[in-house]
């Protein structure tokens, strides 16, 4: 069947779209450009906060209802939202022909088969990990790639519905990682990032090394041992993680960092709050105190470290002054960018109990403001770069101008320069930044 599908959510997702395309092409099926082409429509869902959610249950309703002009068109549900509703999305929107939770999205390709045959609607969302090795196909031709490590999560933060839906945590072997990677980079992948949803947690729940293995640079811990081995594979030139939490900032992950040329100078280490009370009540297991000294250890350690973060406005009690108290530690804390989101409560979480006190107005108001902070303050510390000549992994061409590449810096800075006859998508250039704005870079190729 030809293929297409539409993902929502984080950087998770997004790798399992890419894993379910692989896996699907090795049993037959062709991947197609758009929905318009296809004859088999797969949603990858995200359940993390409701905009996501409707979002997803509103295509799902479009497609569905498409099928007036194409009554043989399958359409299905993967991921979170699939998990957490199970078979009862069938019933939210009828005429569905499948559900896969997280835990099965490797059944795919029988459950289509289920399907064409007759035998649907069909819901799998077990809770028992299907075949993890089936998932580990990638892309071909990308420059960068996305590698899970982790899966799952234990925090059980106040508001989050991750361990509901992508279950308790579980590591992969550092072998069948590192085999992973070594694949990738003998294809021409100069970058990967290593995924988790607490992806400093790695090899806490269960053993990923051997008792064999011995660290070169004498690491224990079981993160920075992985990012010693990565970073020694042949073609690899760059290293990143995430989503990284204050607990997992140590001594020896600062000096993995600073003493591995392939790890990038970045760090994405969500805060949610600035205010004290408030991280408590998230249940985030941190104060604004340690997560001041968590970054600074790794500040201390690697020079010109950017910092980005996530943060949470309008959650259950918060006041005015716990506002202030956030725009003010985000201002101290100087991060390079900011991803803000509106509090929306997710079912079976303990603050979905709680009184919503924060109008959705008052809400909006809050994140605007913080928007408006962090846009000011990307601004000024990207006005220092002007000048300045930064390596960039070049990725493609840009979305917006065919004239120009699209790249990142090693800080994760996106760069737009123009086109150059000899370079191609997985070289690393040598661009001097002309122009900057709060989100993204200008420059030339320097001589």
């Amino acid at each position: 069947m030809k293929f297409f599908i539409k993902t929502y959510g984080c950087q998770m997702n997004v790798r399992d779209t890419e894993a379910v395309r692989s896996l699907l092409q090795r049993h037959g099926h062709v991947a197609v450009a758009s929905e318009d082409e296809a004859d088999l429509v797969v949603v990858n869902t995200c359940s993390v906060r409701g905009k996501a959610e409707d979002k997803a249950l509103g295509k799902l309703s479009l497609l569905v209802a498409g099928r007036r002009e194409r009554p043989a068109r399958i359409v299905g549900v993967i991921g979170c939202m699939a998990q957490r509703m199970g078979a009862g999305l069938l019933k939210r929107v009828p005429g569905l022909d499948f559900a896969v939770g997280t835990h099965r999205i490797a059944s795919l390709p029988s459950v289509i088969n289920l399907v064409r045959e007759g035998r649907g609607p069909y819901a799998d969302v077990a809770e028992e990990d299907a075949d993890l090795d089936l998932l580990q196909g990638h892309a071909d031709g990308a420059a960068s790639a996305f590698v899970n490590i982790l899966l799952g999560c234990d925090r059980f933060c106040a508001y989050c519905v991750v361990p509901h839906v992508r279950g308790r945590e579980r590591s992969r072997p550092a072998a069948d990682i590192l085999a992973e990677i070594r694949a990738l980079a003998a294809r021409g992948v100069r970058e990967v990032t290593l995924l988790g949803q607490s992806v400093m947690s790695y090899g806490r729940a269960n053993a990923v090394w051997p008792d064999t293995h011995v660290s070169p640079m004498g690491l224990r811990e079981p993160l920075p041992r992985l990012l010693e081995a990565a970073s020694a594979i042949e073609g690899l030139a760059r290293i990143r993680f995430t989503t990284g939490h204050p607990s997992g900032c140590t001594e020896e992950l600062a000096r993995a960092m600073a003493g591995l040329p392939a790890v990038c100078e970045h760090l994405h280490l969500p805060l949610q709050s600035g205010s004290d009370r408030i991280l408590q009540r998230m249940r985030r297991g941190y104060s604004t105190d340690g997560y001041r000294h968590a970054a600074g250890r790794l500040r201390k350690a690697v020079p010109g470290l950017a910092l980005t973060t996530d943060l949470i406005v309008g959650f259950p009690g918060e006041t005015p002054e716990d506002f202030e108290a956030t725009r003010q530690f985000c201002g101290e804390m100087e991060f390079d960018n900011a991803f803000i989101f509106k509090y929306s409560p997710r079912p079976n979480t303990p603050a979905a109990e709680w009184d919503d006190t924060v109008t959705a107005e008052e809400k909006l108001r809050r994140n605007k403001v913080l928007l408006a902070d962090q846009d000011r303050q990307s601004l000024t510390l990207h006005a220092g770069l002007v000048g300045r000549v930064v390596e960039v992994l070049v990725e493609g061409v840009s979305l917006r101008n065919p004239h120009r590449w699209s790249g990142r810096t090693r800080t994760n800075k996106i760069v737009i320069f123009e086109r150059a006859a000899a370079m191609n998508a997985g070289m690393l250039a040598r661009v001097r930044i002309e122009r900057v704005m709060a989100q993204t870079l200008y420059g030339t190729v320097a001589a």
